[in-house]
Order: structure tokens, then sequence, then C-alpha cells
């Protein structure tokens, strides 16, 4: 069991990704706090599953970019359950819109849904993390952080933030034993439909862009944000790892490799 004795603090819980990871991370043996905006109604049957198997849960609601409650729920948690070993912020809104047409308060909201929750849970856990002289971060972002979706870019710019936030937290945080890292996502099932735009062609047979024509998993997701958490990455800091099955390097559609329907 390689997170025994680790406690993982998931910032979006009641997400596709957020169950994927925190049902494999149990597997391995950690402890959670959970962000999950439902207050646990949404997750019900996992939760029930990983208190069966020992696994200590704690849920919480809060607002990420306010630092006191951030605060708050540490100080709470390492009462009750420890301190956070673990960091994992996966917080993944989009909205339609266009630069032309969009308002600022929806480029206020995503921008601080994905991007300055990222900053705050950073300043508060890994303070902490340095403190004690070790921790592990990993951002779940997003290959829109290297390629614009043609239908949201607070979105893109979002998750730009993000991956820079990597590198930044990566050289202060790594001279006192924290490793921060990113995952640069890919599609998956339905991402056709969350980034459709009227501009890009990048989601359009977007299955057949992914050299080997299968699309990834939020289990796949997991698996890498596993390996991160763990010693087995213990070499690896400021790193962006894409994990998107090659799609970002597709260059001609009449060269796919398309399967039988």
């Amino acid at each position: 069991m390689r997170l025994r004795e680790k406690n993982v603090f998931l910032t979006e819980a009641d997400s596709s990704a957020g169950r994927a990871i925190f049902r494999r991370l149990a597997a391995e043996g950690a402890s959670f706090i959970l962000n999950s905006a439902s207050n646990g109604a949404a997750i019900r049957e996992e939760l029930d599953r990983i208190r069966a198997s020992g696994c200590k849960v704690m849920v919480v609601n809060l607002d990420l970019c306010s630092r006191d409650d951030v605060d708050r729920m540490l100080e709470t948690a390492s009462r009750e359950i420890g301190e956070v070993d673990i960091l994992v912020h996966n917080n993944d809104l989009t909205e339609p819109g266009t630069i032309e047409h969009g308002s600022e308060d929806w480029f206020r909201r995503l921008i601080h849904y994905n991007a300055k929750s990222a900053f705050i849970c950073t300043q508060a856990v890994g303070g902490r993390m340095a403190g004690r002289r070790r921790g592990k971060i990993v951002f779940v972002s997003s290959i829109h952080a290297e390629k614009p979706t043609g239908s949201s870019f607070p979105y893109s710019a979002s998750k730009g933030a993000v991956k820079m936030l990597t590198r930044e937290a990566a050289l202060r945080l790594g001279r006192s034993g924290v490793s921060v890292n990113s995952i640069e996502f890919g599609p998956v099932e339905g991402d056709d439909e969350r980034f459709r735009s009227d501009l890009s062609l990048l989601y359009e047979h977007y299955r057949y862009k992914v050299p080997n024509a299968v699309l990834g998993t939020h289990d796949d997701l997991a698996e890498t944000v596993l390996f991160l958490a763990s010693d087995d990455s213990r070499y690896i800091n400021g790193a962006d790892i894409r994990v998107d099955g090659g799609f970002l390097m597709h260059y001609l559609d009449g060269k796919m490799k398309r399967t039988a329907e």
C-alpha cells in the first residue's frame, strides 16, 4: 500500500475525476479530506465503501478562494485526521463564451474556481508542508494550458495560470522537500460537447486524433495522480505530465486511424 498513513486533501470530490481519484488512492491506504459541494450526498456510496475499508474520511464544503476557510479546515483536520501529506487540486470548471461577448463575471468565476483556488490551497497547505519538510502537491490541469479551446478562453487562461503556479511553487517549496507537479489531462468521452466551438475543429472526430483511436478515462488520470502522490515520483518536481494518448500531436485528419463503427 503506497499511501498507507497518508492524508489526502482533494479539492473537488463530486466530479467523475474526483471520484476516480479518491477511489484509486483509497485502494492504496490513503485517508481523506474531501471537498464536496454536495456535502457528500453525490458520493455517498463511495464514502461508505472507503470508510468500510478502514480509511478515515472528513467531508467539507469550502470556499477554496477563502484563505481563512481553508486555514480553519486544516486546523480541524490536523486534530481529527492529521496533517495533509498530499494536496490534489482538481477544480475544473468550464463555461462557453467568447472574448467579444463574455462578461467580466464569467471571466472572474472561471479564474477564481480553477486558478485562484489553486493558489490559496497551495499557499495554505504548502506552507504547512514546508514546515514539516515533506509533502506532495498535484494539480490536475488540462491540455488547454497549451492549446486554446476556441470556446472558453478563461478556462484556457486559468489552466495556463496553474501551469506556471506549478513551476513557481516547485521552485520555492522544493527547497523544503515538497514536490509540486501538474497533469495536463486530455480528452475523454463527452469533451466534444464540453468544448463545442464554432471556431476550432479540434474536437471534430476527436477520438481518431488520438494515435491509437482510443480515448482515455478518469481511471487513467487517477493512476497518474497516484504515481505523483507516491514515493515512486521522488525525483519529479515542477513537471507538467501530459496524459492525452498523444492527442495534441495530431497532424493531418487524412492520416487518422479510423476504426470500424
